[in-house]
């Protein structure tokens, strides 16, 4: 008997999603038999409503082979080490945090930050805020870009900020010259067959297009995996509030930093992301605190822009994410499969995971459908995960001053992990066991569910702070940033 070959995969839909999920795909079945297509509509354009990454698109493109040098400059990217929040929170000496991805030098300073969270969530006043403690923090208050010369060993974990059409088109190109077809056509139906399958989707003008395998990258239409297969939606409306977007671009930074800015705005929050070519900004609001044409108005006025020198670009925001995310001979992926809102940038972090994790799965049952109930599992679990840490970000803020913030304060629709993880905070428990207990699949870390409420000042009020008693020992935050500043000067300037 032979072994099983690999599928014909159609990919409905390109951008961002559809071309990353035809890669990988790709890259792990076309030596052994398997096809990919993708199926693009010329008349539907890519979504940009975030233009940054986690480490994981750093990995993908390692994993495919792709030098960093050559796409970076194609899609005017610039390096992300972390995300700096602002405004936040009121509490003094909190107002702003920088949340790092962590990487190795910070398993030399992680434990003495933990060590001082634990002391000041007991009402001991010493240093707590993240930024003393990473080196992500110190290279990007720097402007310091994360690749260290040849004498020091230890790279920082890092992400990426760039232009996500030139992202599509660049990994477009990528994919057909090396097998993978790209048809440019408008699909008008899809065709099932028996249990709930799709046996082909149907272009305009007549053409029938088959595969054994479908990937519903489609966005919010969810074209297949929704209207056709009837796939049931998760809503997230009562746990994260934001459902708009609105966006527009600046003029590029001569010197930026190279992070992320999340700045808290009246009815939500707004990004500014410096690329190669201009400067992303964007305000993520709740049209139920606040209307499209005052946020707008919030936005412009921000970024130092009359309504004459710019048109917004307004987008709608479905939270959420598909029950499952395989179902019959469908994978949804991209803002087919579910979206949380960008303020972690995990949207092509969700999907390099769901691809991969899709393909190990798809092997080792025989690519029949053995694993599918697994692997919707730990996609769903891993969408939680990370929806209840962006919930609690609102959940935690230390502001009072619109209704919107308030009622984020006061939201009692949070999950069972993450008032676990609240409770394990605020009552002096092992956060690591906490977060191990709660999250089998771990989104984040025990380090950054740290920087989240240490960033935030979320200790004893400052009037019931006391000093460190005699003989109890706090770690010296003074020595671990004059090490990290050490470690800072075998790194350049972006």
């Amino acid at each position: 008997m032979t072994d099983p070959a690999p599928p014909h995969v159609v990919v409905l839909g390109g951008g961002s999603a559809g071309w990353i999920t035809a890669c990988l795909l790709h890259h792990r079945w076309a030596a052994s038999g398997g096809k990919v297509t993708v199926i693009e509509s010329p008349e539907i354009g890519i979504i940009g409503v975030g233009e940054g990454s986690t480490p994981q698109l750093k990995a993908m493109f390692d994993h495919l082979g792709i030098a960093e040098a050559e796409w970076m400059a194609a899609c005017d990217a610039t390096f992300k080490l972390g995300i700096r929040f602002s405004g936040w929170s009121e509490r003094p000496g909190f107002e702003s945090y920088f949340h790092p991805f962590p990487g190795p030098v910070d398993l030399h300073t992680e434990p003495g930050f933990v060590h001082n969270c634990a002391l000041a969530r007991r009402g001991f006043d010493l240093p707590a805020l993240p930024d003393d403690w990473f080196l992500a923090a110190v290279l990007a208050g720097q402007g310091k870009g994360p690749q260290p010369s040849a004498n020091f060993p230890f790279a920082p974990s890092y992400g990426y900020h760039f232009d996500a059409f030139k992202l599509g088109a660049f990994l477009r190109d990528w994919a057909v010259a090396r097998g993978v077809e790209h048809r440019q056509r408008k699909v008008a139906e899809v065709e099932l067959a028996g249990e709930g399958h799709v046996a082909a989707l149907l272009c305009e003008g007549g053409e029938r297009i088959t595969g054994d395998l479908f990937v519903d990258c489609s966005g919010f239409r969810a074209l297949i995996a929704g209207q056709a297969l009837g796939g049931q939606f998760h809503s997230f409306a009562d746990n994260l509030f934001n459902d708009r977007a609105v966006v527009v671009p600046t003029a590029r930074l001569a010197d930026y930093r190279p992070q992320t800015e999340s700045v808290a705005m009246r009815a939500g929050w707004r990004w500014h992301i410096p690329l190669t070519t201009r400067t992303g900004n964007g305000y993520v609001y709740s049209s139920r605190y606040i209307s499209d044409d005052e946020a707008a108005a919030e936005l412009l006025a921000a970024v130092g822009l009359t309504a004459n020198e710019a048109e917004p670009r307004f987008l709608k925001m479905k939270v959420g994410r598909m029950a499952e995310s395989w179902r019959g001979n469908c994978l949804a992926a991209g803002l087919a499969q579910g979206f949380i809102e960008p303020l972690e940038a995990t949207a092509l972090h969700i999907v390099i995971a769901t691809a991969l994790e899709f393909a190990d799965m798809f092997e080792r049952g025989g690519f029949t459908a053995q694993h599918r109930n697994q692997f919707n599992a730990a996609i769903a679990a891993r969408y939680e995960g990370i929806r209840d840490y962006i919930v609690g970000h609102y959940r935690l803020n230390q502001r009072r001053d619109t209704p919107y913030w308030a009622d984020n304060a006061a939201n009692q629709h949070l999950s069972d992990g993450l008032k676990a993880m609240m409770t394990a905070w605020f009552t002096q428990q092992d956060m690591a066991a906490a977060n191990r207990q709660n999250y089998p699949v771990q989104a984040y870390s025990s380090a950054s569910w740290h920087c989240l409420f240490a960033g935030y000042g979320t200790f004893p009020a400052p009037e019931q702070m006391r000093p460190l008693p005699p003989g109890a020992a706090a770690a010296d935050a003074g020595q671990v940033r004059a090490m990290l500043d050490a470690c800072s000067r075998n790194f350049a300037s972006t």
